[in-house]
């Protein structure tokens, strides 16, 4: 394996999976601690419907935190935390 680092500008563009496969969304940008030097996040745009629609307007992104990353690559995998947003269908009937 190549350890030669690349440019942080070669995320963006790059689709975000969870480690189980589901889209996730697309990388519009990053956000960085500059004292750190370090990515701290990822601006994700083009988000999966199913998955933010209760919780973020349509059009809008999400960030998350760059410690979700499992593996950076033709595409980004993160853990399954963000599938657990969303609402099991009983808990929203039960909340009516």
């Amino acid at each position: 394996m190549d350890d030669t680092p690349e440019e942080i500008t070669t995320l963006v563009g790059r689709e975000v999976y969870s480690n189980n496969g589901v889209f996730v969304g697309e990388v519009d940008d990053v956000r960085l601690d500059l004292d750190a030097t370090a990515v701290t996040g990822l601006a994700l745009g083009g988000l999966n419907d199913e998955l933010f629609s209760s919780r973020i307007e349509p059009g809008r992104g999400a960030i998350i935190p760059y410690r979700w990353v499992r593996a950076v690559g033709d595409v980004i995998l993160i853990n399954d935390v963000v599938e657990r947003l969303k609402e099991p269908e009983g808990e929203e009937e039960a909340a009516v």
